[in-house]
């Protein structure tokens, strides 16, 4: 009776091993969610830049000169950690090689750093100048290729190499000098647009049904230079400020893969 049971329980937990994950023209889909770790790259560079009357920002302060003193601030300060889900669909090639197409959201909230000074020769001092800056939301279109190592059927470990584009939404400032009573507020930053992006991958695929494995994936990507609007920012001398955005960041994702 007991090898009645055992055999064929057996064979199901081989065949089903042996059939998740990549196979000769098989499809996959794949759910995706995880975190998004900035790794590298400035929101916004610094600049030093002469305000000869502060009376356009506070009346009260007609006549009075500054100097703006604005040092460079990175994702990592500003953001941190964002949240990223997405959508895969793949081809395999055979039991080591598939290419895959991924659409996936990244997105962080709003942020508040001091991001320089605002030196008043006429108080001989500097006063601190703090910024907020709207969420970072963007929406990737990827396509990339995945080489699989060790024997189908087993946890697997691959590395990968994606190429694609992001749509990244408009970015909102504001930017404020308590001490002198000035607020710039939500003042355009950078505008929505597309940037090119790129990546590595690695990580490893653990069969765990006849057509279902979990994958865990990380990595490294790149994200160009967002496209800046200085509308509100240019007559201060700050126009420059914004020619950056680009990123680095390692992402840490789970996946729930089907395969038919």
């Amino acid at each position: 009776m007991r090898t009645w049971l055992i055999v064929p329980f057996s064979a199901l937990l081989a065949t089903s091993a042996h059939a998740a994950g990549p196979e000769a023209g098989r499809f996959s889909m794949s759910l995706i969610g995880g975190v998004d770790m900035p790794l590298s790259g400035d929101v916004h560079d610094g600049a030093v830049a002469a305000v000869p009357d502060l009376g356009p920002l506070n009346p009260d302060l007609a006549g009075v000169a500054a100097e703006l003193r604005i040092g460079a601030r990175d994702h990592d300060r500003i953001y941190d950690l964002a949240t990223t889900y997405g959508l895969e669909f793949a081809y395999a090639f055979d039991e080591n090689r598939e290419m895959f197409g991924q659409l996936r959201q990244t997105r962080a909230g709003r942020g508040n750093t001091q991001v320089g000074g605002a030196f008043v020769p006429a108080l001989d001092t500097e006063l601190p100048v703090y910024g907020s800056f709207g969420a970072y939301e963007a929406l990737s279109a990827e396509v990339g290729y995945r080489y699989y190592f060790g024997t189908a059927g087993t946890a697997r470990p691959f590395v990968g190499a994606r190429l694609g584009a992001t749509r990244t939404d408009a970015i909102a400032a504001t930017f404020e000098i308590p001490d002198a009573g000035i607020t710039i507020a939500d003042a355009p930053f950078y505008d929505s647009g597309w940037s090119l992006t790129s990546g590595l991958d690695v990580g490893v695929i653990v069969p765990a049904g006849e057509s279902f494995s979990v994958t865990l994936a990380s990595g490294v990507r790149y994200t160009e230079d967002l496209k800046d609007d200085d509308s509100a920012i240019g007559g201060l001398g700050l126009a420059g400020i914004n020619d950056t955005g680009s990123r680095f960041s390692v992402p840490v994702t789970l996946s729930a893969r089907w395969d038919f």
